[in-house]
C-alpha cells in the first residue's frame, strides 16, 4: 500500500489560486465520492482510501492506494474537478509519497507548516476533515492509523515543546495592522462578517481594544446575534450590508461563501458616503469574500490572508528554538509509523502461508483418519502423517534452492538458515 499527499498551500501558491482549488464544506463528501469512483474500473483494483483537508492556507488530498500511477491520476482529477488546466496547477503542487506524506501530516497537525507557527486551529480542521472522510466511507486501515498517530504526535509536540508559545495569530495580526491605520481602535466602529471560529477569534482581539461599536453580520441571524452578545455588540442582517457598509471604519470578513459578498461597486459607494475617510478591510476567507479590485481604491486598505503573513512571521522568531525539538519528535514518530507500514505489507503473505499450511494439514489429517478407520496401528499413522507433512512443508524452500542461481542461492541459504535457527531457538 502506497501513501500519497497531493496539495497546494501558502508556501507554493498565492491566494488567487488557492481559492480556486478550495473545497467548500458541503462539497467534501461528493468530492471524495468522485475521487474514489475514479479508481473503479482501473486496472489498479480497489478504490483508494482518501481524505481532503481544505483551509484558507491549503488544499490537500491524502490517499492510500496500490495504484503506482496514483500521483498522475490524483493530479489530473484535482485539475479536472476544479476546471483548472494541469499546466497552470502543476507548478504549484507538491506530491509527497510514503514517509514524506507521513512527515507532512505530522508537521501540519503540529503547526510547523502553518503561516502562524504553532497555531492550533489547523489541528481541529484536520480532525474535521478526517471525520468527514469517515462519514463518507472513504477511510480505511491505513489512513485511519495515519491520522490517529498524527493527532497523537501533535499532542506530544504541543505538550513537550514551546512551539505554540507566544503565538501571533491572524486575529492579533489584524489588530496590529488596524493600529497602523487608526491611532485608537477605541474610536472606531468594527464590523465582522461571518460567525465562525476565525471571526470569533478576531472579535475577541478587537473587543479587547474596546472599539466604539462592535457589529456582527451573518447569514444566519441567530448565530450572529449570539456572537455579538458575547462582546456586548449588536447584529445586523447580512442583506443590509451594502446599504450600511459606510458606517464602519474596520471590516473583517470570513465566510464560507464560494463567491465574493462585497463587490467593488458597494465599496465605492461606501467610500463616497464616508467622504473618503479610510476603511480598513481584512479578508480572511478562501475563496475571498471581497473582490480583489477593492484594493485599488483610494482610502481603502484591504489585506488578505497572504498579506498578513509578514506580520505573523515577525512573531515566529521567538519560537524557532523549539522547532528543532519538535522536528526530532516527528522524525522518530515517522520512523515508527513506517515500520508499522512495512509490517502490514507482509500480512497478506503470512495469511497465504497459514492458508496453504492449513490445506496441507487438513489433507494429512483426513488421510490419517482413514488409515485409523482401516485399523492401521496409530504409531504407524502418526509416523506417516509427520513424514508426509514435513516433506510437503519443506518442498517449497527446497524447490526454490534447487532452481536458484548461484548468487540467489547464497542469499536463500542465509535467509532460510536464519529462519530455521530462529524456529529451533524459539522452542526453548
Amino acid at each position: 500500500m502506497q501513501l500519497l499527499t497531493i496539495g497546494i498551500n501558502h508556501h507554493t501558491a498565492p491566494v488567487a489560486l488557492r481559492e480556486r482549488v478550495a473545497f467548500p464544506l458541503e462539497q467534501l463528501k461528493p468530492a471524495l465520492a468522485a475521487f474514489t469512483d475514479l479508481w473503479r474500473g482501473r486496472a489498479a483494483g480497489d478504490s483508494p482510501e482518501a481524505a481532503i483537508l481544505s483551509t484558507c492556507n491549503r488544499t490537500e488530498l491524502y490517499c492510500a492506494t496500490d495504484d503506482r500511477a496514483a500521483r498522475e491520476a490524483a493530479l489530473a482529477w484535482l485539475s479536472s474537478y476544479h476546471g483548472i488546466s494541469a499546466e497552470e496547477l502543476t507548478p504549484h503542487v507538491y506530491a509527497l509519497p510514503q514517509s514524506e506524506a507521513v512527515r507532512h501530516a505530522f508537521r501540519v497537525a503540529s503547526g510547523l507548516d502553518s503561516m502562524v507557527l504553532g497555531e492550533t486551529q489547523i489541528l481541529g480542521q484536520m480532525k474535521d476533515a478526517v471525520r468527514t472522510a469517515s462519514e463518507a466511507g472513504a477511510l480505511g486501515t491505513y489512513l485511519n492509523q495515519l491520522f490517529q498517530r498524527t493527532f497523537a504526535v501533535a499532542k506530544e509536540v504541543r505538550g513537550t515543546t514551546a512551539v505554540g508559545a507566544q503565538s501571533v495569530s491572524m486575529a492579533a495580526a489584524s489588530v496590529r495592522l488596524a493600529q497602523r491605520i487608526f491611532d485608537k481602535i477605541s474610536n472606531q466602529r468594527v464590523l465582522f462578517i461571518g460567525a465562525g471560529e476565525m471571526i470569533e477569534l478576531c472579535a475577541t482581539h478587537f473587543a479587547a481594544q474596546e472599539p466604539r461599536e462592535l457589529v456582527v453580520a451573518n447569514r444566519t441571524a441567530e448565530r450572529g446575534a449570539r456572537l455579538a452578545e458575547r462582546f456586548n455588540g449588536r447584529s445586523i442582517p447580512l442583506s443590509e450590508l451594502p446599504a450600511r457598509m459606510h458606517e464602519f471604519d474596520i471590516i473583517v470578513s470570513c465566510t464560507a461563501s464560494t463567491l465574493p459578498i462585497i463587490g467593488l461597486g458597494a465599496v465605492e459607494r461606501a467610500v463616497k458616503a464616508r467622504r473618503h475617510r479610510p476603511i480598513f478591510m481584512v479578508d480572511l476567507a478562501v475563496p475571498r469574500d471581497i473582490e480583489p479590485e477593492v484594493a485599488d481604491l483610494q482610502d481603502v486598505f484591504l489585506y488578505t490572508v497572504d498579506d498578513l503573513g509578514a506580520i505573523v512571521r515577525e512573531g515566529n522568531a521567538s519560537r524557532q528554538a523549539a522547532v528543532g525539538q519538535a522536528e526530532a519528535i516527528i522524525e522518530t514518530r515517522v520512523q515508527n509509523f513506517m515500520q508499522w507500514i512495512e509490517a502490514r505489507s507482509v500480512v497478506p503473505v503470512i495469511r497465504h502461508m497459514h492458508s496453504q499450511a492449513d490445506v496441507l494439514r487438513r489433507a494429512e489429517l483426513e488421510r490419517a483418519l482413514k488409515m485409523l478407520a482401516r485399523g492401521t496401528d496409530p504409531a504407524e499413522v502418526l509416523e506417516a502423517m509427520s513424514q508426509s507433512l514435513t516433506n510437503k512443508l519443506i518442498h517449497g524452500p527446497t524447490h526454490a534452492l534447487n532452481r536458484a542461481s548461484s548468487e540467489d542461492r547464497a542469499a536463500l541459504v542465509e535467509l532460510l538458515g536464519g529462519v530455521y535457527r530462529h524456529s529451533k531457538s524459539s522452542e526453548h
